[in-house]
């Protein structure tokens, strides 16, 4: 086993959960342990596909696998049933979520993504790309439960407001909790910086029953019984950012489309969920 790939753990985790290798009809699919390995390379250094060493298999075999598995929502489902494992286990912390977000620098080929009959004022938006003072770049919305595992993300370009996404970031993730058939979404209580301070951003938390814990700016009035205690958690998210921008291909953004590297942030949060349980508290 090279540096960067699956441990057996992992992989006894993670097999229940992929498509099966030998499908009804067609031709088997190549192993799959093997071309995760090719996948993993790829989201962990940041080369192009055409890089890919020749131990992980043909490169039109992984990246197609890639591509195909985006396409049919599966990396987005190892997501969710990891994270309804975890709930079964009891493992989830739903007392506070931490909200955070970050500027990802894109590359220059991250540009040119087809049009598909959009305008090219609308191109951008719907790629999640823009221009902030870090130049061409992308922005995750992030929301962590609260040991510190990432629960949902949400990309903009990189010069929307953090607000801008914060009812898509509440709104999305509800984890499955198996044996009731009803899954779980609402914190009882969520973190963020100053850069969520506004009575809107309070409000839109409230109206979902998620008490607020952000500090307001200088320019705003003191809050009350503001919870410091639970504020001086929130690096929790900060630590998990930096994480996940340990992968190149995360912490770079080279996709065109917004879909497929949102793919590979999720593949980022799954190998953060696949690892052993530790409350980092």
């Amino acid at each position: 086993m090279r540096r960067g790939d699956l441990t057996d753990e992992q992989w006894q985790r993670l097999e229940p959960l992929l498509p099966p290798e030998k499908p009804g009809t067609g031709r088997p699919n190549e192993d799959h342990r093997q071309i995760l390995n090719g996948i993993l390379w790829i989201h962990r250094t940041g080369a192009p596909w055409r890089d890919l060493p020749r131990r992980y298999g043909p490169v039109g075999t992984v990246s197609s696998r890639f591509y195909r598995w985006r396409k049919a929502g599966i990396w987005q489902r190892i997501l969710s049933d990891l994270q309804a494992e975890a709930e079964q286990r009891g493992e989830i912390d739903w007392d506070l979520h931490f909200v955070d977000a970050t500027i990802v620098r894109a590359h220059q080929h991250a540009g040119g993504a087809r049009r598909d009959g959009a305008t090219p004022e609308e191109v951008p938006a719907r790629e999640a790309l823009g221009r902030s003072q870090g130049g061409f770049s992308t922005k995750l919305h992030l929301r962590a439960e609260g040991n510190g595992r990432p629960i949902t993300v949400v990309l903009t370009g990189g010069e929307r407001n953090e607000q801008i996404a914060l009812e898509a970031v509440l709104d999305q993730g509800a984890v499955r909790r198996p044996g009731c058939g009803r899954s779980r979404l609402r914190p009882r209580a969520a973190a963020a910086d100053k850069g969520y301070s506004s009575p809107t951003a309070r409000a839109r938390m409230r109206r979902r029953h998620i008490r607020p814990v952000i500090p307001t700016r200088k320019d705003q009035p003191r809050q009350r019984n503001f919870d410091r205690k639970a504020y001086r958690l929130r690096n929790k998210v900060e630590r998990l950012i930096n994480r996940l921008k340990q992968a190149r291909r995360v912490a770079t953004r080279y996709e065109k489309r917004g879909d497929n590297y949102l793919a590979m942030v999720h593949i980022g949060m799954i190998l953060l969920w696949l690892k052993p349980f530790a409350d980092t508290a």
